[in-house]
């Protein structure tokens, strides 16, 4: 079966993924020793690290700029649609958290 790149489902899916990959390599580089199990329970589930996981998701977010970009200069239009799509989502979720912390 092949994947259709320009779809704004491929978008979508690697707009999902790209943000977490910058996140486990934000991780990896400011807190190497911690274990992801660890990392994932403190800074999602503790309100003291709320303000730091809104910042992190944030710069995480920097991912998927790269990714649109790419999908752009590649004139893979309705991918870039999709990144978009997640890339707002994702800014809505993060506003939600700084607001609601």
């Amino acid at each position: 079966m092949k994947i259709k790149l320009d779809s704004w489902v491929t978008g979508i899916i690697l707009g999902i993924i790209a943000p977490l990959a910058g996140l486990l390599i934000f991780k990896q580089y400011k807190l190497p020793d911690t274990k992801i199990s660890v990392f994932f329970n403190d800074f999602f589930l503790d309100k003291q690290y709320r303000s730091l996981l809104s910042g992190m998701l944030s710069v995480s977010l920097l991912a998927n700029a790269i990714v649109f970009t790419i999908f752009i200069q590649f004139d893979k239009d309705k991918a870039a649609k999709g990144v978009f799509i997640t890339t707002a989502l994702y800014g809505i979720a993060i506003l939600l958290i700084k607001t609601l912390a």
